[in-house]
Parts: structure tokens; sequence; C-alpha cells
């Protein structure tokens, strides 16, 4: 082998352990509309170094091939700015998934967190450490990322996103001396504290389970064997009944039903009668306050 050849394949073997070694592959975008007045050369820097903090950071010790990307968005609105390098803002979320020999790619995760407040000076860097919070910005992020990693390993092998989760609570944990809201209690009962202390309660146990079933026996299945898919769903929103007759205020039982109610209206508009019926009856009790959308379920094709 001659020296060009040598070079070429370790450039070769450079730029393939980059491509393998980032797991994220997300669309940030930041709006700046409702500040008026203000140069926009800042947030279209932050814009830019989110992107390459987010998907050019090793977030995890797996190497994961360029098809196999966790695909996410994430849409910052900042409402208004308070100082020269602070700011209060509201991140808009989405993580989705891929069906196995489908097209189809399924929500894992919708969320409009309302308390994103950070602060950043125009071409600083993005620091972040799962032992140290240094700001809120990155911790924010950083904490949704973890938590994104949770939902999708969750979703294709039992309680895989534990570490994840544990990494989304540790972050928690740093933020406590944080000024800004979002990360205690006592700011609220829909907030970052209690997306974290919901993945990692072993009261919570069965909306792991309903993650898996769900996901990988349900509708990984359905484009070959519909039935089958279909019924492993329709025994995974047991797991959620469960969830919401011991804890009808969880939180994350929320936010599932949120990213899941029209999909669920869509699966249970082929099957059977009884399917239809056993299906509508558990999201009308645990989703009451949308009981009239499930009639779509009864009203749809029979199998």
């Amino acid at each position: 082998m001659n020296r060009l050849h040598a070079i070429l394949l370790c450039l070769l073997v450079f730029f393939t352990n980059i491509l393998a070694a980032q797991e994220i592959k997300c669309d940030i975008r930041i709006n700046s509309n409702q500040v008026a007045g203000t140069d926009k050369t800042v947030f279209e820097n932050l814009q830019t170094a989110l992107y390459e903090f987010i998907n050019s950071t090793k977030w995890t010790n797996i190497n994961f091939k360029t098809a196999e990307k966790i695909e996410c968005s994430m849409a910052i609105t900042v409402r208004e700015r308070t100082d020269s390098d602070s700011f209060v803002a509201e991140l808009n979320m989405a993580l989705r998934r891929p069906c196995y020999k489908a097209s189809y790619t399924t929500p894992l995760f919708n969320y409009l967190d309302q308390n994103f407040s950070f602060s950043y000076m125009d071409g600083q860097a993005l620091d972040f450490s799962l032992s140290t919070h240094f700001s809120d910005l990155t911790s924010t992020i950083a904490f949704y990322i973890y938590t994104f990693l949770g939902l999708d390993f969750d979703s294709f092998s039992p309680h895989g996103g534990e570490p994840f989760f544990k990494a989304a609570q540790q972050i928690v944990n740093n933020a406590q001396s944080s000024s800004q809201s979002g990360w205690k209690a006592f700011d609220g009962n829909k907030n970052r504290y209690w997306i974290a202390e919901n993945l990692n309660n072993n009261s919570y146990e069965p909306l792991h389970s309903f993650l898996y079933d769900y996901h990988r026996l349900g509708l990984d299945v359905m484009s070959e064997h519909p039935a089958e898919g279909r019924a492993a769903i329709l025994k995974s929103l047991e797991y959620l009944q469960q969830v919401h007759q011991e804890y009808p205020t969880c939180f994350f039982l929320q936010l599932i039903i949120e990213s899941k109610r029209d999909e669920i209206i869509n699966v249970f508009s082929q099957g059977s009668q009884q399917e239809k019926t056993k299906a509508a009856n558990i999201m009308k009790e645990i989703d009451p306050s949308k009981a009239t959308q499930y009639d779509a379920i009864l009203q749809g094709p029979r199998g």
C-alpha cells in the first residue's frame, strides 16, 4: 500500500466513525419574531450552535448507522429578551420513530415546554456535562435529548431506555440550584422535574411496558400481520388503563395520550367490533375530556 492509499484509508475510517458516532438527527429552528428592535444575528448564531451541539455530540457509547439515527425536531420561540444575554422562550418538540417495513413514522413524544428561560452570549461555547449544571440552555436541551433516547430505546427493547432516563434525572438533580423554573417539584406539576420523576418512578412501570408492546409488538408487526399487531396494541392500552386507575394525575401518562390519541383512533378504525368497543372504552376512561373523539373508532369500518 502506497502512502496516498494509506492516507485515503485513514480518512475513510475517520469519516466513517464520525458518521457512525452521533445518534441524533434533529432539525432545530429559532423564531424571534416576537422580539422587536433587536439584532437577529444572535438568534441565527444560536440556531447554528444548537444544531451542532445536538447533532455532533456523542450522547451514548453506542454507534448508530446513519439510517438508525433518532429523528426529532425542536422549535424555540423567543418571547422576550430581558437583558443583553437573557431570554424567555418556549420549546416545542416532536420525536418520531420509524415502523418496521413501513414508510410510516409514529409520534413518540410531542411536548411544548413553556418554561424555557436561558442566558446566551453571542459566540459563547455550549458546554455540557452530566456531572455539572453549566447553563439552563444546554441542560434543558440535553435533558430532552436523553429523554428522547430513553423513549426510543424503550420502544425497541423492554426497559431499554432506563440508563437514558437516569441521565435525564441526573440533569434535573444538577439543576436544582438554578434560578430558572422547570427544574423543581414546586415549580408546577407539569415540567421537566415531573417528566424525569415519572420516567424513573417504579410505580409507573406499566408506561414502559406500554412503550415496548405498543411499538415493537404492535406497530412493527402491522405491516405484515395487521390483526396480530392490532391485538398487541389493544393489550398495551391496558397498561395505560392500569396507571390511570392507580395514578390518574400522572403527567407522563397525559403526554403519552396526547401523542397517541389520533393514532389509536386510526389503528382501531379497522378490526372487529369487539376490538373497537374495548379500545374506545379504555380510551374514554383514561382520556375523558376527549371521550367524544373516540366515537370515531366505533363508527369506522368493521374488519
